[in-house]
């Protein structure tokens, strides 16, 4: 059993400044605004309290801390979990353009895994750097946009990142690391295979006409406005994109759609009846409602269309729970 008073009083005197939450309701920290309570939250402002944090957890207490961001792909339970979480935001904000260096013809920026994608993609147009339009409108931070490769309209974090600084918990000590060139796939990073906390990240691109930027961005805030249920809490796209069949793309939106599932509701939850992609919070949702509509959807699609779809979504809760597919 894990002392949880013990790890807070440790923690407040390795770190006096740092800002730490006793039984914190997730609910206040996710898009869907539901989960319940955590027993201990920090909120490391700086890269010295994140080490602080990691070391006096993983070291003293044998506590592994879950990372998080902003929460918007994040699914917590009901009944909370046992688990020290460590979050990016509010700290880690720093964000600024370095001197041209190793890309001729590009610019860098670097930001801190607690900047707003919208923030980053603002400073960009800013500076007259295109490539992070598609960015604008995903309520997530850096460092879930990195570890998630977000993406939207055609583009995606590993089109756009040239390094990220991490600092990980291998078996006896914390070890803070710098990775070039880091992999990507669809919806995946490399940094999804271990406990590694990001703790910036740097975004090469390439000089633009800052109208034709600003226009880009318009254009993709106006498609979101029209077509997504920004209205009410969710976490994006419920499921993720399905491989091809037969070689041609799949949608899982398309696929809920057909199936005749858009205004399915379970309790407070709802398919989204503007997109089908959206499960939405209509109001005093649970996680249990949007884990058992989830559940349904997948099963009806499956049923009719021989398509198994993924969530998207990260599931976090007491051990034993999670998706019931």
């Amino acid at each position: 059993m894990i002392n949880w008073n013990a790890l807070y009083d440790r923690l407040r005197a390795a770190a006096p400044s740092l800002e730490l939450r006793r039984d914190e309701p997730m609910s206040r920290h996710t898009s869907f605004q539901v989960g319940g309570p955590v027993p201990l939250m920090a909120l490391p402002k700086d890269e010295d309290e994140v080490q602080a944090v990691l070391y006096t957890a993983a070291m003293e207490f044998g506590v592994r801390p879950f990372f998080m961001g902003r929460g918007s792909n994040l699914l917590v339970s009901d009944q909370g979990a046992d688990l020290l979480v460590l979050k990016a935001c509010d700290g880690l904000d720093r964000l600024e353009l370095l001197p041209e260096g190793e890309w001729p013809g590009h610019r860098t920026i670097r930001a801190g895994s607690g900047v707003s994608l919208a923030r980053l993609s603002k400073f960009a147009l800013e500076h007259g750097l295109t490539g992070l339009e598609f960015a604008q409108g995903i309520p997530g931070s850096v460092g879930g946009g990195v570890y998630m490769n977000a993406g939207a309209y055609g583009g995606e974090m590993g089109q756009v990142v040239s390094s990220v600084s991490s600092v990980s918990l291998p078996e006896e000590e914390v070890v803070q690391r710098i990775t070039k060139n880091p992999e990507f796939s669809y919806r995946r990073s490399q940094f999804q295979a271990g406990d590694e906390f990001i703790l910036r990240a740097c975004f090469t691109l390439e000089p633009g006409d800052p109208a034709e930027i600003r226009a880009r961005m318009g254009d993709f805030a106006q498609r979101r406005r029209e077509k997504q249920p920004l209205e009410y809490p969710s976490a994006g796209s419920a499921f993720k994109r399905p491989a091809p069949v037969d070689g041609r793309p799949v949608y899982a939106a398309a696929l809920i759609d057909q199936c005749g599932l858009k205004g399915l509701t379970v309790g407070g939850a709802q398919v989204s009846e503007k997109h089908a992609g959206f499960v939405v919070n209509r109001g005093g949702a649970s996680c249990g409602d949007i884990i058992k509509l989830m559940a349904q959807v997948r099963r009806r699609v499956l049923q009719e269309t021989g398509v198994a779809l993924e969530p998207e979504v990260r599931y976090l809760g007491k051990e034993g729970e999670g998706w019931n597919f």
